[in-house]
């Protein structure tokens, strides 16, 4: 009788399908919790809204953009999994499950090193579990909620600095606009072909991009 598990450890077809279709369906939750598209995504959201463009680039533009970049930052990740689980694994020298657990690992190394320590210890002080030794002790139920809060307090941090200049645009362009005694002109009408034409002229978006992907070096 077949049963769930073949004979060489190897998951039955029909298991294979449904573990298939089951991850296919996580997918989206997957990116969010253990790839830098946190990250991206809220620098550049957060770059949109301070040139006061709402619409523009659209958020589908946007969205796009962090998937290229993020994949760009996890291809060093990708490739190790790809040597160490799915070749052996295409090779029958390991079964799923250890494919699985090998391609888990770094993950888990990426998300630890850009986690922050105090967010990790917020975790462990909630669950009364004493902090581990080693970052081998750290386990996926720890690690992931703790890299996304890390993830999110970098993507403000580095917002803020986004943020900043066109921030004195937009004081500068309302003094001039009040002492000028035009208070009804709104002053995002003004703001905005200035602050577009300092981005493009700093070449803004090379500069974004570098910096997102240096700090996950």
């Amino acid at each position: 009788m077949e049963g769930t598990l073949l004979e060489t450890g190897s998951l039955a077809p029909a298991l294979k399908v449904l573990l298939l279709l089951g991850a296919a369906a996580l997918i989206p939750a997957i990116l969010l919790s253990v790839t830098s598209f946190v990250r991206i995504v809220v620098v550049l959201s957060l770059l949109r809204q301070g040139l006061g463009a709402m619409q523009t680039p659209p958020t589908q533009v946007i969205v796009g953009l962090a998937l290229f970049l993020s994949a760009f930052t996890m291809a060093p990740v990708v490739e190790e999994i790809r040597t160490v689980a799915y070749e052996p694994m295409v090779r029958k020298e390991i079964t799923e499950f250890e494919a699985i657990s090998r391609a888990v690992e770094p993950v888990e190394r990426f998300m630890l090193r850009q986690t922050r320590e105090a967010d990790l210890g917020l975790f462990y002080s909630l669950s009364g579990k004493e902090l581990p030794r080693t970052p081998e002790e750290v386990p996926l139920s720890m690690a992931m909620p703790a890299f996304m809060l890390s993830e999110l307090t970098t993507a403000f941090q580095m917002g803020v600095i986004v943020l900043l200049p066109f921030l004195v645009v937009d004081l500068a362009v309302a003094s001039l606009l009040m002492s000028m005694g035009m208070m009804m002109v709104p002053p995002t009408v003004m703001s905005l072909p200035i602050k577009l034409l300092l981005f493009v002229l700093v070449d803004g978006w090379s500069l974004v991009a570098g910096s997102l992907l240096r700090s996950f070096a």
